[in-house]
């Protein structure tokens, strides 16, 4: 395998470093393709929305037919 022209000639620590830079910069890539294309569609924080409103309603219809019962 040829590899790039010149990497063996460079001291480890330095290799070590392109190696970390390469794939500090391929996670970082992958993050923010991740975070572009999740965060074009506001579908979940709709459905989370929904969710939380069905929940409070029910709770204000449980404690006020609770209340009925205690008087």
């Amino acid at each position: 395998m040829a590899g790039l022209p010149g990497y063996s000639a460079l001291a480890p620590k330095t290799k070590n470093l392109v190696m970390a830079g390469g794939l500090t910069g391929f996670v970082f890539g992958v993050y923010y393709y991740t975070m572009r294309a999740v965060g074009g569609s506001d579908e979940l924080q709709v459905a989370i929305d929904k969710f939380e409103e069905a929940k409070r309603s029910s709770e204000a219809e449980a404690s006020c037919t609770f209340s009925m019962f205690i008087r």
